[in-house]
C-alpha cells in the first residue's frame, strides 16, 4: 500500500483498501493501483459486477486481509512494534486473553493491560488527528502557500517534496526559457528543484498513452539536449513507468 495515499485517504478508505474519486467515478485500489470505473461491468469467477462491488472483490482476492497489509508496514509509519503487531493479529483472530497469554508466556493480566493500552493509543490518535487537521487548515492562509500535490509515483517522500505553488512558479521561471513550448535552460542539481522541473516536463505526456523509447526521445529532444538524463530521472522519481525491456513507457497514475 502506498504510504502517500494513506496520508490523503480517509480512515474508512484505508480500512477498505481503496479510494473513490467521486468526480470521475473511479475506484482505485490503494495497494496495487488498479482502477474500476463506475458504469463499467467487471467479470469475477464467471459472474459480472458493477465497479463498487468489483473493487471490494478485487481487494479481497488479490491482496487478502487489509489488516495484514497494514501490519506489514514499517514501525516508522505505524508506531507499532513487532510484538504489538502479533498481539493485534491475535486479537483480530478472536483468541482469548488466556490463549494469547499462554502463547506468549505471560499472564492474562498482562494481555488485558495491553488491550487497555491499545484503546488509549486509539483515543490519542483520534485527538491528535483532529488537532493536526485544525492546525493544518489555519497554516494555509492563501492559495499560493498551499503545498504542491505530490504525484502518486513519488518514492521516498520527504522534505524534497515540500514545495508551495509560489515556490514552484519561481523554479519553473528560473530553469525554463519558455513553457510553451517547454525549453529547459539547465537541469538543476538540487533535489527539490529537480522534482519541480521533472513534474513540469511530465505534463507533456498523456495519461493512458503508451510510448516507445523512440517516441519518448523525440518528445524530450526539443526540451533539453541531454535526453538520457531527463528520461532516467522521470523514471527514477516515479513520473514515468516502463516495461522491463524498455519497449513501452507511460505516465504513472
Amino acid at each position: 500500500m502506498n504510504e502517500k495515499l494513506i496520508l490523503e485517504a480517509t480512515i474508512e478508505e484505508i480500512k477498505n483498501g481503496y479510494t473513490l474519486d467521486g468526480d470521475k467515478g473511479i475506484y482505485k485500489c490503494m495497494i496495487c493501483g488498479e482502477q474500476f470505473e463506475a458504469g463499467e461491468i467487471y467479470p469475477f469467477n464467471g459472474r459480472l459486477f458493477q465497479a463498487n462491488k468489483a473493487i471490494t472483490i478485487h481487494v479481497k482476492e488479490e491482496h487478502g486481509c487489509i489488516l495484514h497489509v497494514l501490519l506489514g508496514f514499517d514501525k516508522k509509519y505505524t508506531g507499532i512494534t513487532e510484538n504489538q503487531k502479533n498481539l493485534l493479529n491475535d486479537f483480530y483472530n478472536s483468541l482469548s486473553d488466556n490463549e494469547i497469554a499462554k502463547k506468549n508466556g505471560v499472564s492474562p493480566a498482562t494481555i488485558r493491560h495491553q488491550r487497555f493500552v491499545f484503546r488509549e493509543k486509539a483515543k490519542q490518535a483520534k485527538a491528535y488527528l483532529s488537532i493536526f487537521e485544525l492546525v493544518e487548515k489555519s497554516m494555509i492562509k492563501e492559495k499560493e502557500e498551499e503545498l504542491v500535490k505530490i504525484h502518486s509515483g513519488a518514492n521516498m517522500v520527504d522534505e524534497r517534496y515540500e514545495v508551495t505553488n509560489s515556490e514552484q512558479d519561481k523554479i519553473i521561471t528560473a530553469y525554463f526559457d519558455t513553457t510553451e513550448p517547454l525549453k529547459l535552460k539547465s537541469f538543476p542539481s538540487k533535489e527539490k528543484k529537480k522534482i519541480v522541473v521533472l513534474r513540469k516536463i511530465s505534463t507533456i505526456f498523456e495519461k493512458g498513452e503508451k510510448y516507445s523509447e523512440k517516441q519518448i526521445n523525440a518528445i524530450l529532444k526539443p526540451i533539453y539536449e541531454d535526453i538520457a538524463t531527463i528520461r532516467r530521472y522521470l523514471i527514477e522519481y516515479g513520473f514515468l513507468e516502463r516495461t522491463t525491456d524498455c519497449n513501452e513507457y507511460w505516465l504513472k497514475d
